[in-house]
């Protein structure tokens, strides 16, 4: 039996504030994922017509790996440059 791909869609909505800090973030946090064991795509945009608003689109290849995925989230600085933002993300298994 193989595992299901774990995939998470939705967006951040960045308050105006913090918008540069999150783009000065953002390619960081992009390389590090894309690095990481399991990931198979990583994709983090602004949108174009939502001021704030960063689509998100992520798959790993097991529930294992996006576990690893947020674990290491949570000790980096994309972690304490995006607390407390609100986040819509919506987690399927394909």
């Amino acid at each position: 039996m193989t595992e299901s791909k774990v995939m998470l869609t939705g967006h951040i909505l960045v308050p105006a504030d913090r918008i540069a800090q999150v783009r000065d973030a953002l390619p960081d946090h992009i390389s590090l994922t894309l690095a990481e064991s399991g990931c198979i795509s990583f994709d983090v945009t602004e949108d174009a017509d939502i001021p704030g608003r960063f689509n998100v689109s992520e798959v790993f290849e097991s529930q294992a790996a996006f576990d690893a995925h947020q674990a290491r989230t949570k000790t980096s600085t994309w972690f304490k440059v995006t607390e407390g933002i609100p986040r819509d993300y919506q987690i399927t298994l394909g």
